[in-house]
């Protein structure tokens, strides 16, 4: 009977001593997505910045030339730009309601990439009308957004990191059937 006890209390604090480590596991995960959180708003902040200086249909000319035929290529390059921007403003919230939930990290990765094309476009685009070069115009920007994808990508770097430890942690048996039992669930990378 004393046995019986003994085993039993060395589950319970087994299994206290576990859910703890999966709860501090998956804070450090929310935690790693507050820090990238903190560049893709700067990211979007930058845009708008963009945006407010360059959105007018007149400036996009400033920016590209005068020439009206590559205007029309920049102003739906920017146009593209300004709704992957909006694409990714929505799933960034949505990622920010549920971190580590698969889906919405899944549409915050596509929404990233679709927006990082399209933002190249863009500068592609002003680079062939100014024979190869960005405009100088352009340049800030440009020079402005490789710092925070710089900033952004360590940030990435760490939250992947922390999901890693976390789904290798719920993944591991015995500490499975607790993730399993209070709904721990698989998190994805960005």
């Amino acid at each position: 009977m004393l046995t019986t006890w003994i085993l039993l209390a060395l589950f319970l604090f087994w299994a206290v001593g576990a859910y703890n480590r999966l709860i501090r596991l998956r804070s450090a995960a929310l935690q790693a997505f507050g820090g990238l959180d903190t560049h893709m708003v700067r990211w979007i902040a930058l845009l708008g910045e963009y945006e407010a200086a360059h959105g007018a249909p007149g400036a996009v000319q400033a920016i590209v030339g005068d020439e009206p035929a590559p205007a029309a290529g920049a102003h739906d390059a920017h146009a593209a730009l300004w709704a992957a921007a909006t694409q990714f403003g929505a799933s960034l919230a949505v990622a920010r309601a549920r971190p580590l939930d698969s889906g919405a990290a899944a549409a915050l990765a596509a929404a990233s990439q679709v927006l990082e094309n399209a933002w190249q476009t863009v500068v592609r685009e002003a680079a062939q009308v100014s024979e190869g070069v960005a405009p100088p115009a352009l340049a800030p920007w440009v020079v402005r957004r490789e710092q925070v994808a710089l900033h952004s990508d360590e940030a990435r770097r760490l939250f992947n990191d922390a999901v890693a430890q976390y789904n290798h942690a719920i993944a591991q048996f015995p500490a499975s059937l607790l993730a399993w039992l209070f709904g721990f669930k698989k998190a994805q990378t960005l």
